[in-house]
């Protein structure tokens, strides 16, 4: 570990991913306590576009440009949308607490703004004219 930073060897180094595998986790917990009926509802859709968020963003690190990974990035913010979506739409229905949604709230911005703070970071390494693969 050379100063405040620890080398990036896989994408499970980076705190985004880590943070998007939390919010998976909370996700699932979440949509447990939901009605029965919801089961293939509501419980099922918070939960597949939750998982792709860290999904997208290990499969952008290991394509073989630059590029590719920001798109990849990009698949990962929408998907995040989707879920701070249906978090609201969870605590309109009374399916969740607005105290118990907090927390995944909370999480799901601070991934969107490191999502963001990546994809900007890429993208310098872009203006730099290197499209070597990612780490």
């Amino acid at each position: 570990m050379k100063g405040d930073h620890m080398a990036i060897r896989s994408f499970k180094d980076l705190v985004v991913w880590q943070k998007s595998i939390e919010l998976i986790e909370e996700v699932y917990r979440l949509s447990a306590s939901f009605p029965k009926q919801e089961t293939y509802g509501l419980s099922s859709q918070l939960q597949r576009v939750a998982v792709p968020i860290a999904a997208n963003i290990a499969e952008g690190s290991g394509r073989n440009s630059t590029k590719e990974y920001i798109h990849h990035l990009a698949y990962s913010l929408g998907s995040l949308a989707e879920v701070e979506t249906y978090l609201v739409v969870c605590v309109k229905l009374g399916y969740a607490a607005r105290k118990s949604v907090s927390s995944l709230e909370t999480n799901a911005d601070q991934i969107g703004k490191m999502l963001r703070s990546l994809q900007q970071a890429l993208r310098r390494k872009l203006g730099s004219n290197d499209d070597s693969p990612s780490p």
